[in-house]
């Protein structure tokens, strides 16, 4: 009989603490469904986030006022990477440089600028969808289009001819081809330490380890670097604070230069004096 009425007990006080929490047990569950939900959109849609490509029609013409070839390297049937060749005469050398996550080079062009007035020959490519850049993205197919690019310069320039410049977003791409190659040196542009954490800043709520599609790891990737490398960074960038260069260069001190410069954000650099006095001194040694 005692246990009998033990048993009731128990079970009345389940039911009776079951009710008193299923609210809490209620949003415990929307809280679970909408991340599983913010995870599925994310995984889909991250493309839209990530990247914001400028498309340019095929026929567009491009115009400046300094000399310029435009390039096409035809990667595989449906893949064509469109670039533009910024020319001097007796160049110094040639920078490759990879734009940020926006826009396209008809825009990043202007930058070219900041290299040829050295006399250095420069060339700007497009990823694909941006621009007049054709193919589906993904981050294997992007890599392997840049190291197609790097190739087929190679056979118009001696490689010790070569620099690798990544601003932002394109940091990951320079820095993959400067370990896989030899260029002369390597320049990187306010650069992440790790895309899935950058990305994890923004997204804290969600397990971006599994969502991302795209982890560009500048982090392994420059621990075979061979050349030596020179990191640009803002000291007020909110979007990749300086952190990330600081770690960067931790990981390789003897061969990692990083150059602060004093008050500038993520997308201002080109504004201040300084940013202009270290290319011209990097260029020149």
């Amino acid at each position: 009989m005692v246990r009998e009425r033990i048993a009731i007990l128990t079970v009345a006080y389940n039911i009776k603490l079951q009710t008193r929490n299923e609210p809490l047990l209620q949003l415990t569950l929307y809280i679970i469904g909408g991340i599983v939900v913010l995870s599925i959109l994310a995984y889909l849609l991250q493309e839209k986030f990530i990247f914001k490509p400028e498309k340019l029609k095929q026929d567009f013409v491009y115009k400046y006022d300094a000399p310029f070839e435009e390039l096409f390297f035809d990667v595989e049937p449906g893949v064509r990477i469109n670039g533009l060749h910024f020319k001097v005469e007796n160049p110094l050398g040639l920078i490759l440089y990879f734009h940020g996550n926006s826009r396209s080079i008809k825009g990043w062009a202007k930058y070219a600028r900041d290299f040829y007035r050295y006399n250095y020959d420069v060339v700007l490519v497009d990823y694909r969808g941006f621009g007049k850049s054709t193919g589906k993205r993904n981050e294997k197919a992007m890599l392997n289009d840049m190291q197609f690019v790097y190739n087929s310069l190679l056979t118009r320039f001696p490689e010790h001819h070569l620099i690798v410049y990544g601003r932002s977003l394109g940091s990951g791409f320079a820095c993959k081809i400067a370990s896989e190659n030899k260029p002369r040196y390597l320049i990187l542009d306010a650069p992440y330490f790790s895309f899935k954490k950058t990305i994890e800043r923004f997204l804290p709520i969600l397990p971006v380890k599994y969502v991302l599609r795209y982890h560009l790891r500048t982090d392994k990737w420059i621990k075979h670097v061979n050349c030596h490398t020179y990191i640009l960074h803002g000291t007020r960038d909110w979007l990749i604070p300086i952190s990330n260069s600081e770690k960067l260069q931790a990981l390789n001190p003897r061969m990692i230069t990083l150059i602060r410069i004093q008050g500038g954000g993520h997308n201002n650099l080109t504004s201040f004096p300084e940013y202009h006095n270290f290319v011209r001194d990097i260029l020149q040694y």
